[in-house]
């Protein structure tokens, strides 16, 4: 898209130009894990126990660099905008630099460590050995993940948003074809069981970040790397972590959030788990319609901000809200409806499992639309420069809210697990309509101009301006 079309074009138009090639990309993204999820769960319930109690575990990792990806991204954009080529190759590479470091300190740190967290979960006999397989081949394939989730950023960054569409479906379709090889073996190929899973993930992911290299140094797509790029650029990648931390810091209180549900959840037994494990499935896929929408609208809104539309800029905030909150309801009454079908589409043989999936679906489902409602309205926060608030939100939705209603619910009253349930279409809720009275009062229309986030990123962007020619030269 072209920056008129940004600043002048029809809105709904606009919105859904950007956000359906990030939506499909994030769909199939997620596809890894679901492709997982439908071989894994022909192993029955200890398998799939196993792959949920370590995914909140590596979501925290990937997490702590999720920050880091959002201001190179950022930056990316903005120097992109401006005509200044130079700035984005050095941008690009110096993120890259940063987010491999720091994939690689966590993959070695996460491997060590695997045994502790499964202990700390309290992971029973029967699962502990697949989760700690499968936990520890998803640690060494951090890299991979991090290295082709900034390779996606600056694409976004540049107006290439198809272009890893067409890489992640390639390594989807290998990834559906090696799970069945790795986990359950063929000819020379051993059977690996649940850590097949993992090395077949680990194997495509690999495969489409040395894609991605070759787009990047090759320069055909709006960015070109060399390799002087690469050579550290300290005061960049310190500035960098400042404009970055307070999202790295609210990823991360989410996949806490996560982690210390399930270690309620682990209380109840293998089957809960799975169940859990099974509708959570579910539940992250739905997400990344509105997290693509999301995107889209920060995109528009940071453009119209920056160019002083803030009248159109509030237009795409009020439609990308009504947008997320309508999406989102309507694709939870489908769940309502279809819930036991789709809890068994991952896990067929296993009746207990099914039906506790389908429970804890047709309790949260009906609040999606919610979740999409904050979504979308923090992506327009994000645009005006205020990673802040979306960090306090998530710190309020998870630790004043979520976790300890699931704690009291479930240990405090006759709930039991369902208590945990019910924890979370009660946050949705609450974070839902406090985020969206934050909005509502307008405040974020300011920042751009007077606003002291803002006014610390645009001087530490001008100063990274300036390093960077200096460097470059």
């Amino acid at each position: 898209m072209n920056k008129k079309e940004l600043l002048e074009g029809p809105i709904l138009s606009s919105l859904l130009k950007l956000a359906v090639p990030i939506m499909i990309a994030n769909l199939l993204q997620a596809a890894y894990q679901l492709v997982d999820a439908f071989w894994v769960g022909r192993l029955g319930g200890d398998a799939v126990a196993a792959v949920s109690v370590s995914t909140p575990v590596i979501f925290l990792t990937i997490a702590l660099g999720t920050g880091l990806a959002i201001a190179g991204s950022i930056l990316i954009a903005q120097y992109f905008g401006a005509g200044q080529q130079e700035m984005v190759n050095h941008v690009a590479a110096q993120t890259l630099l940063m987010v491999i470091t720091v994939s690689v300190v966590l993959s070695i740190i996460g491997y060590w460590l695997s045994p502790y967290f499964l202990q700390v979960l309290n992971v029973t006999p029967q699962v502990y050995s697949d989760a700690l397989g499968f936990m520890r081949v998803a640690f060494i394939g951090l890299v991979f993940s991090f290295s082709f989730m900034i390779f996606q950023s600056v694409m976004r960054g540049v107006g290439r948003v198809t272009l890893p569409v067409y890489i992640v479906l390639g390594t989807v379709i290998l990834n559906f074809a090696l799970d069945p090889l790795f986990i359950f073996g063929w000819n020379f190929i051993p059977a690996m069981g649940v850590k097949g899973a993992a090395l077949a993930t680990l194997s495509t992911q690999s495969l489409a970040i040395v894609i991605g290299f070759f787009i990047l140094f090759r320069g055909k797509h709006g960015i070109h790397l060399q390799l002087k790029d690469f050579k550290p650029d300290y005061k960049h990648i310190k500035k960098a972590f400042k404009i970055g931390f307070p999202s790295s810091i609210e990823q991360s209180m989410r996949a806490i959030g996560m982690m210390a549900i399930t270690f309620l959840i682990v209380h109840f037994g293998t089957t809960t788990v799975a169940s859990y494990g099974a509708g959570s499935n579910l539940i992250q896929l739905i997400l990344i319609p509105a997290l693509g929408l999301s995107m889209a609208i920060a995109t528009l809104v940071g453009q119209n901000i920056g160019a002083g539309n803030i009248a159109r800029a509030a237009q795409i905030g009020k439609l990308g809200g009504y947008l997320g909150f309508g999406l989102l309801s309507g694709l939870g009454i489908i769940a309502y409806i279809f819930a036991p079908y789709l809890i068994a589409f991952f896990v067929p043989n296993d009746q207990a499992v099914i039906e506790g999936g389908t429970q804890l679906l047709r309790i949260t489902c009906l609040s999606w639309g919610f979740l999409g409602l904050q979504l979308c309205l923090t992506g327009v926060f994000r645009a005006v420069g205020n990673t802040t608030l979306p960090m306090i939100l998530t710190l309020v939705s998870q630790w004043v809210i979520q976790f300890p209603l699931a704690y009291i619910l479930s240990h405090n009253t006759s709930l039991g697990k369902i208590g945990i349930w019910w924890a979370f279409p009660i946050s949705s809720v609450l974070t839902g309509l406090i985020t969206l009275i934050i909005y509502a009062k307008g405040d974020w229309k300011k920042e751009r101009l007077t606003g002291k986030t803002n006014k610390l990123i645009d001087k530490v962007e001008k100063e990274i301006v300036k390093e960077g020619f200096e460097s470059v030269k």
